[in-house]
């Protein structure tokens, strides 16, 4: 079987059932191809096993600081907001995320070259990466609304095609994380089942699924039986840290109803070798600042 035929080849199939489904993982979480980087054997070794790995003070408090008053002149500019870019709270108005924010801003474009976060990619992918997709999370205090439950390589593989789980995400905390203001939950190990979900992709699906999502959710029952075997673990920690998570974790957010607001830089990985075919369970690819479709390797 050649690379395009792999590449071409639907190994998780999802969206074209009536009935969903648990599917072994048949990707390495770790890839072979890249040694040297800041990731430790252990860190590496944790990833492995759990899908995802902490690290404590990615950014300076100073870092912290520069990049947050980033965000708050991207969310003010008018131009930015009325870009088709920004997603704003269903209720509110409010901003909700920035995509394709590394091309807006040259602070975060810096920072997606930066060697603790590129090489540390590089490292879990075994590979050359580019930017798959980066964004700004703003999760405001009182009004801030969650995620339900969902595994992104779902949604990358049927709407976008991604072949394999060969991407990672890095989600860096602008913010203090608190388990109440809607921190991140992840389950331990589910990166290893691929969960198959129902429903035919409406299009423009990601108009609608970037506010809230309807398709590709998992269902009550297939979320009960991953986290009594998992368990269900919260990031939280000060704002600089950053959690590095394999691209088929079970996880979501809930609604933040304290006054702290949560913010967070967004970017994921893809590896240059796991280039975006067809979408599997789509008529129409998604837009390149959803789902970009250039496999220029990142340089330093």
């Amino acid at each position: 079987m050649t690379v395009a035929d792999l590449s071409t080849q639907d190994r998780y199939p999802t969206r074209v059932s009536a009935e969903p489904a648990l599917i072994r993982r048949g990707d390495p979480t770790v890839w072979p191809g890249v040694t040297a980087g800041p990731a430790t054997a252990e860190e590496l070794a944790a990833h492995q096993a759990k899908g995802f790995h902490v690290v404590e003070g990615l950014l300076s408090p100073a870092e912290v600081q520069t990049y947050w008053q980033e965000l708050e002149r991207l969310t003010r500019d008018p131009a930015v907001r009325a870009d088709e870019r920004t997603i704003v709270e269903r209720s509110s108005e409010e901003v909700r995320s920035i995509f394709e924010v590394h091309r807006m801003s040259e602070l975060i474009a810096e920072l997606v070259r930066d060697p603790r976060v590129l090489d540390r990619a590089r490292q879990i992918l075994g590979s050359d990466v580019y930017v798959h997709q980066s964004r700004i999370n703003y999760m405001p205090g009182y009004r801030g609304t969650g995620f339900y439950w969902h595994s992104d390589f779902e949604t990358w593989h049927a709407e976008d095609g991604m072949p394999a789980m060969r991407a990672v995400s890095i989600s860096i905390a602008l913010t203090d994380n608190y388990p109440f203001n809607g921190g991140l939950m992840i389950m331990p190990g589910s990166h290893r089942t691929f969960v198959s979900c129902v429903g035919e992709t409406p299009d423009d699906n990601y108009k609608s699924s970037l506010k809230q999502q309807h398709i590709g959710v998992p269902t009550e029952d297939d979320i009960a039986k991953l986290a009594y075997e998992h368990g269900i673990e919260q990031f939280t920690g000060q704002a600089g840290s950053a959690l590095w998570f394999d691209s088929n974790c079970m996880h979501g957010s809930g609604n933040n109803i304290t006054p702290f607001p949560r913010s967070n830089i967004f970017v994921v990985f893809n590896s240059v070798e796991n280039e975006l075919v067809e979408p599997f369970a789509a008529s129409n690819p998604r837009p390149d600042f959803v789902a970009a479709r250039r496999t220029i390797p990142l340089q330093r």
